[in-house]
């Protein structure tokens, strides 16, 4: 009888791609109308995939205990923790221009020359 891998298995192998990794936080990140504890599981899940099989069971639970502590604060240091807890298992934040967004790349460099004349 032929097995299946579960998709969770499926997904911490895809989330071993850190370009995965990152597509699938920023997509989580982005979404309209997010769902309690979907943020804390897609960040646990990279966890899973890019910091787990590089630390002690010790410092793995440290790692998640920090992402606790993180997303249940509040403010600006927020933001720093989540930053630093992701440049742990080389990932970063990013802030990138609304595809979205009326004004055009070209339309920004324009204003910036004749901003510079």
């Amino acid at each position: 009888m032929p097995t299946s891998d579960s998709y969770q298995d499926y997904l911490i192998e895809a989330l071993k791609d850190k370009i995965h990794a990152a597509a699938y936080l920023t997509a989580h990140l982005e979404d309209e109308e997010p769902e309690a504890g979907l943020l804390e599981l897609a960040l646990s899940n990279v966890f899973e995939a890019l910091g787990k099989p590089n630390m002690s069971e010790e410092e793995a639970s440290l790692h998640l205990a920090k992402l606790d502590n993180l997303l249940s604060g509040e403010g600006t240091a927020t933001i720093y923790a989540l930053a630093n807890w992701l440049k742990l298992l080389g990932l970063k934040l990013t802030v990138a221009v609304d595809e979205g967004d009326e004004e055009s790349s070209a339309d920004v460099v324009q204003l910036a020359e004749v901003g510079n004349v």
